[in-house]
Formats: structure tokens, sequence, C-alpha cells
């Protein structure tokens, strides 16, 4: 049994990694109908938060039926963190996560997510002072190290070790691969085997399908695995990882029936949630996985992605079934 301090997660779990403008509350509420054990929001800026900045106070909304669920938060400045540390405890959720992976420029540049991986010792006393602001338990999110000349993870996850931290999700690459090339999970399996390390280590990179789970569970003996992109217009790909787990046999392919019905639930809880604009918006990026693979779709896909009208979606959702002849 993997347990994040008194959290129990089952024998391997399946981790819905931080995904900005993805892991929403409407994606959320499917991927844990479809088996993900643990959850995380998109990351949450900690000056926006002290700043009570609307969109990053959204971000903070969690669900019981989410539970167990981890609220994630950035920034480069140590006392803004702790602040904000402060403030998502009063969201009450189970576990508060720190990113310290995210690659992209306007975060990293400015030394939050990824660009600590620069500054370790930082990085260690930030995570201290996060760890003894609050009474829940804390999590990482990091990479190997921010270039191939600073892979430090082994010694990184054992100092967060030191300083409390609760588990530790690593993304098997570097700052500078951003998502490039593949995961370098041996790394994530020296974390895991290092005899000082009693915490669980989850695993990210690269998990794009039953076989690969089972098989990275197998070779590397994490704990666990974080599943992303593989996830996105697919939240069934919990359901179909675990059900391979168990049996070793593949579950039949989703039908077309099932997947206009989950990417219609998908845009009705995003327009309540989000509002018509918005929730028209930021759903585009789901239909084209939602919908991989179905021959002569490229007239219906544009429709879904240009459309801002959300009845004319729901429309043409409702009748992809019978248009293509798949039920």
């Amino acid at each position: 049994m993997v347990k994040i301090a008194d959290i129990a997660l089952g024998d391997f779990p399946l981790l819905l990694a931080p995904m900005e403008d993805v892991s929403d509350p409407p994606f959320r509420a499917l991927c844990k109908e479809y088996g993900a054990d643990l959850m995380y929001t998109e990351f949450i800026s900690s000056e926006g938060l002290i700043r009570d900045a609307a969109k990053s106070v959204k971000k903070l909304d969690i669900f019981e039926y989410e539970r167990p669920i981890g609220i994630q938060i950035f920034g480069s400045n140590i006392d803004s963190m702790r602040k904000a540390t402060e403030v998502t405890e009063q969201a009450n959720p189970d576990i508060i996560d720190i990113n310290y992976g995210c690659p992209v420029k306007k975060v990293a540049g400015k030394g939050a997510g990824a660009g600590i991986l620069q500054d370790v010792p930082k990085m260690v006393e930030m995570t201290k002072e996060i760890v003894n602001s609050t009474n829940l338990p804390v999590t990482v999110k990091t990479r190997l190290g921010w270039d191939d000349n600073t892979k430090y993870i082994v010694e990184v996850a054992e100092r967060l070790q030191d300083v409390g931290i609760k588990a530790i999700s690593i993304h098997g690459r570097t700052r500078k691969q951003m998502y490039k090339g593949e995961a370098d999970w041996s790394l994530i399996a020296e974390v895991k085997n290092n005899p000082r390390m009693h915490i669980p280590v989850f695993g990210n990179g690269d998990i794009n399908s039953p076989q690969k789970a089972v098989e990275y569970k197998n070779r590397y003996g994490v704990d666990g695995v974080m599943i992303g992109r593989a996830s996105i217009g697919s939240p069934w790909f919990f359901k179909q990882v675990k059900h391979y787990i168990q049996t070793g046999e593949e579950l039949p392919e989703i039908s077309l029936e099932e997947r206009a019905d989950v990417a219609r639930r998908h845009l009705e809880m995003s327009l309540k949630w989000k509002g018509e604009r918005e929730g028209v918006v930021e759903m585009r990026r789901h239909y084209g996985n939602y919908f991989r693979g179905i021959p002569n779709f490229k007239e219906t896909r544009m429709t879904l992605v240009t459309s801002m009208e959300s009845q004319e979606i729901l429309e043409t959702l409702d009748k992809i079934p019978t248009q293509y002849g798949l039920v």
C-alpha cells in the first residue's frame, strides 16, 4: 500500500499531473470517474494568491468527490511561497504540492518552476519553509536537473525528503529538454533505489500506453506513475492502465458513442465552470484526442475547434456516433 503521510493510495497509484489549462475541475471529474487515484490542480501562482488575483483564487476550488486532491503552487520568492501556502491550506486540500518542474520560459526564466533547479540550496530552503508553515503533507514535482550537466536529482530528492516532503514526482527530462527526446527513467529508478529514501517516488514522462505503464513499473520499481499528456482528451486512460495492470489484457477500444458522450459532458461542465467563451475555447485542445484515428474527421474537427457557439458544438458532438457509423 502506497501512502503519502496517512493518505492511502492503493498498491500502484496513478496520478493526474498538474497541467495548465487542462487539470481543471471538469477534466478532473472525468479522470476521477475513470480511476485516477490522486489528482493535482493546475499550478497556481504564489504571487497571484497573495494578491488575491481572481484567476489564481478560482483555481483553489476543489470538491469532495475529488479527494484525495493536491493543490500545486509555484513561485520564486520564499516569503511569497510561505504566505501562499497559508492561503492554500484554507482551501482544505489533502496535499500541497510545489512545482519545481515547469519548463516554460515565463516561469523558469524567473527562477520559479524548473528555474529553481539552478539554485538547489534555495530549493531546499523554500521547501523547508513551506513544510514548516502547514500541517498538510507537502509533495514536490520536479525534473532531473536544469541541463545534462546538472542532473543532481538523487541528491536533491534526498535533501527534500530530509526537510520533510512526503512524496516526490520526477519528470524524466531536464528543463533544457522541455518535452523533447525520450524521458530518462534510469535516474528516477536511482532515486527510488537510494537506500536512504523512504517516501513514495512517482515517475512521470512518456507513459502513453497501458503496456508502457506496466513495463516502467516493473523495470524501474517506482511507487506509481504520474500521467499527463496521455490523458488529454482521454480521461479513460486511467481505466485502461488499471485494467492492464490487473489482468495483463487490453480493454476493448472505447466506443465512439462513449467518446462523444464524455466530450459532451466535459464541454457542459466547462461551460458551467468557465462561462460560454472560455468554456468553448479551452475545450479545443481536447477534441483532437477524443476523436483521434477517425477517418475523414477533418471537417467535423474544424467545426469543433473553430465554432464559438456552444450549441453548435453540442449538436456536432451528438451527431458524431451516427455520422461516422462506429457506434
